[in-house]
């Protein structure tokens, strides 16, 4: 199971809409800062520190080429989430389980 600081800094970076519609955007490929910046109503300085928390996180890697900086989403960083939140599920459904068993068998007693 991953630390708290590494799904901490995952679930920062997802907790902006800006920053999911990104996440999703790079699940169709790579694109530049300049492409993905294109739909929002926002200064590129600002898109540009949302492109720097998803980067710390390690959701993207982005490289540089002159003067265009293109962004590559990093799938595998999301595995943490993914474990961490089906780890919940169980918990979740085992409880459940055991009160639907407690209340069925006290219900028939």
């Amino acid at each position: 199971m991953a630390n708290n600081a590494v799904l901490d800094g995952v679930f920062t970076a997802l907790s902006d809409p800006t920053r999911r519609a990104v996440i999703q955007r790079l699940g169709r490929g790579p694109a530049t800062v300049s492409e993905l910046a294109e739909p929002f109503a926002i200064t590129l300085p600002s898109f540009l520190k949302h492109v720097r928390v998803l980067e710390a996180s390690g959701l993207i890697r982005t490289t540089k080429s002159g003067r265009v900086r293109t962004c590559t989403l990093r799938p595998e960083e999301l595995e943490p989430v993914a474990d961490w939140l089906a780890a919940q599920r169980d918990l979740w459904r085992d409880r459940t389980d055991r009160l639907e068993a407690l209340l069925t068998d006290h219900q028939g007693a």
